[in-house]
């Protein structure tokens, strides 16, 4: 079947197009806007999948979108109605657009297809599966398992915030549901605002801010009780109730309220872009371990539930990979698949899947062997041809050389890593989902204490506390991580081996912030974060063989199988997507070399550019 998934108007919509079991094409709207977590409807993103289909909107046996809006409406119109006359102004607010919207959704999804390509409206078939069925749908048919426990878990999609199902070659069934306002996304979500993080953005940032916290305070474990006592009550089977009394996330316009968690924690909510102090990077941590509590009791029901020992994950907090590594380490699972996009843009494939399995009822053929999903890597957006790169390169005036034997590239970028360099890498089809996987990637030398600090001010322009994932070569793993097995789309964090770990100052966990984080922990010490950990990405020959052959002739050069790998954009900016972005993410920032496809580019031999900071102004800080 040829179908057509979208998610949209939230934040992070996508298109998705597949053919019965194959995945052809999958994309997020911000990579060809360049509005980071653009929720306009994908028609951008729509028309390179089905260019990549080589199908127009007539040939599609349907359009499917990621869930059902009545039903969001539904919740809204009686959330109002529980909390009245609380929640009047969000009330004015958010009603006229879904009048205007939402309610006529049908209509708003024929018009903006319209810009796609003329087509006969009257012959699409249009479907609307349920939020959490987009994603429990994303995670289990792209996996390797005839069946398995499926685990979604997110802010909230129509009233579900978290569901388990269980899924057995085409079918899926809903076993259990959290529903709203009892959510673990919204959650931690709050935590991100009350920390200065902006929502549905910044949960990341506050996941690599939670090791800054002091394990060994009794700040951290009041904290912890306050949370478990005051503002949440978790349930063994992992369910939860948020006390609404210090949330305003349902009837409000904020998540949370201030002052009440001011005097609840004894500091104000942190102004964005301000130094972190000890008690904030305290509380981090302890609603990452409140978080990853919760996470592993409802993977366990999971598990008593449906008996598998194969999990699949998706929703945004399936991207809290280090919940996901606490939850391998537990071992109520042999065997996990996390959809690589977990979040909002994954339920477009997922959306996809739901009509071509249980709409259509179409068998499902599973990939053979534990390694091999259906997800190719996840590289299923555009790849850059040479006379797109030349064509750039005529445009800027840039100079390149272009080489004819991709191993000798490879020699020459390892020795470059080798001597301190910074590299934008693109290489083949875009990634879909948040990681950059190395096919839009800034890379580096893992050994050089001073690359982190390097890329994050003079590269990503970021906060310095943010760590960087290491890309390892996938037959490597186990001597460098404290790690079985796989981790392909960079969403598990574990260990550094104990045999590379460096000897710390026994008041490591007293040191100021800035000491802590500039101390030597590992002879890999730009992906070693302040507690040792590292987010994974093994690297295999079979769903992208040149990434592999780079690191290969890096551990040849060095006997090093790690490097650096960070999403090659900016800050605020979305990860780079045609060799314009490119070429102009390259020259606004201090990156040494510029590989694209076989052309590389030279800093110190480009002309000038004089639009260098001008980003700044173009992107909004996340």
């Amino acid at each position: 079947m040829k179908i057509l998934g979208i998610s949209a108007f939230y934040h992070d919509s996508a298109a998705a197009v597949i053919d019965g079991d194959n995945i052809i094409a999958a994309a997020q709207e911000e990579r060809f806007t360049r509005k980071k977590h653009d929720p306009s409807f994908p028609v951008h993103a729509t028309k390179y999948c089905l260019e990549q289909a080589g199908w127009t909107i007539d040939e599609l046996d349907a359009v499917v979108f990621y869930d059902k809006p009545l039903l969001k409406f539904e919740r809204l119109l009686e959330t109002y109605y529980s909390f009245a006359p609380k929640g009047f102004k969000s009330f004015i607010t958010s009603i006229p657009v879904w009048l205007k919207e939402k309610m006529f959704l049908k209509r708003l999804i024929h018009e903006e297809l319209a810009k796609v390509g003329l087509y006969n409206r009257k012959t699409v078939k249009l479907l609307f599966p349920e939020h959490h069925l987009s994603h429990a749908a994303s995670a289990f048919y792209p996996s390797p398992y005839e069946d398995a426990a499926i685990l979604t878990v997110d802010g909230v999609g129509e009233w579900a915030t978290a569901s388990i199902c269980y899924g057995k070659g085409k079918d899926i069934k809903i076993l259990k549901e959290l529903r709203f306002p009892h959510s673990v996304g919204l959650l931690y979500s709050a935590f991100t605002y009350f920390l200065g993080f902006k929502v549905n953005s910044g949960e990341y940032k506050l996941m690599g801010l939670a090791p800054y916290g002091n394990p060994n305070s009794d700040r951290v474990k009041k904290f912890i009780k306050i949370i478990k006592t005051t503002l949440i009550d978790i349930k063994p089977d992992g369910s939860l109730w948020l006390n609404q009394e210090y949330f305003n996330y349902a009837t409000g316009l904020r998540m949370v309220h201030d002052k009440k968690w001011e005097k609840l924690f004894g500091f104000p909510r942190r102004n964005a872009e301000t130094d972190m102090n000890q008690a904030q990077s305290d509380l981090g941590m302890a609603i990452q371990k409140v978080t990853e509590e919760i996470v592993i009791l409802m993977a366990k029901e999971a598990q008593r539930l449906t008996g598998s020992k194969n999990l699949c994950m998706a929703g945004g907090v399936a991207l809290n990979c280090v919940a996901n590594g606490k939850l391998v380490k537990a071992g109520v699972f042999e065997n996990i698949f996390i959809q690589p996009a977990a979040g909002d843009a994954g339920g477009a494939l997922g959306a996809a899947q739901v009509a071509n399995y249980i709409y259509f009822k179409k068998e499902r053929k599973v990939t053979n062997g534990v390694l091999i999903d259906s997800m190719k890597g996840s590289y299923l957006g555009p790849e850059a041809s040479n006379k797109e790169i030349e064509i750039m390169a005529r445009k800027t005036k840039a100079v390149y050389k272009k080489y004819d034997n991709f191993e000798d590239l490879c020699k020459y970028v390892a020795k470059y890593i080798d001597d301190g360099a910074a590299i934008g890498w693109m290489q083949g089809r875009m990634e879909f989902g948040p990681r950059a996987l190395g096919g839009r990637s800034i890379i580096g030398d893992p050994r050089n204490s001073e690359m982190q600090e390097k890329m994050n001010l003079k590269i990503k322009y970021r906060e310095s506390f943010r760590p960087f994932a290491p890309s390892i070569l996938a037959e490597d793993v186990e001597d460098w991580f404290d790690h079985k097995g796989i981790s392909p789309y960079m969403l598990l964090v574990q260990d550094v081996a104990e045999k590379i770990k460096k000897e710390v100052p026994a008041n490591y966990h007293d040191l100021p912030q800035r000491e802590k984080l500039y101390t030597v922990r590992s002879t890999i010490p730009a992906i070693t974060h302040i507690d040792f950990s590292a987010r994974i990405q093994t690297v295999h020959e079979q769903t992208n063989p040149k990434y592999h052959q780079l690191i290969s002739a890096f551990k040849k050069l060095t006997g090093c199988p790690v490097i650096i790998n960070t999403s090659f954009n900016v800050r605020g900016e979305p990860i780079v997507n045609t060799p314009e972005d490119a070429y102009r993410c390259f020259m606004r920032t201090e990156m040494d070399y510029l590989v694209i496809g076989n052309y590389v580019f030279v800093k110190k031999e480009q002309p000038d550019w004089t639009e260098k900071d001008k980003w700044k102004d173009k992107f909004i800080l996340d």
